[in-house]
């Protein structure tokens, strides 16, 4: 082995691991601000990401729809999401963690 290829391999396997130790953080975080939701604001969340309007939710979960909108502006909140893609990303990423 050369000296150069053994300096390149550490410093590979050192990126390497910071990616995934960055990976990891991001995905504890996530699972953090999920956690931190109430039973009312997952649920809602479940159902918002797999596409329902307002007004549905309200039906399915026997709610007001004003309540609904309290509880997505709640998950948008503690999720950290800035747009719907934003939260639908997050629940992909949750989804894969499981």
């Amino acid at each position: 082995f050369r000296e150069q290829d053994l300096l390149d391999a550490i410093q590979q396997g050192l990126a390497q691991d910071r990616s995934r130790r960055q990976s990891a953080a991001i995905e504890a975080r996530l699972q953090r601000r999920h956690a931190s939701l109430n039973q009312g604001e997952q649920q809602v969340m479940a159902l918002v990401v797999s596409g329902l309007l307002n007004k549905q939710i309200a039906a399915q979960l026997n709610v007001s729809e004003i309540t609904v909108k309290v509880r997505r502006g709640s998950v948008m909140r503690k999720m950290e999401a800035d747009s719907l893609a934003d939260l639908v990303k997050f629940a992909e990423r949750l989804k894969e963690l499981h």
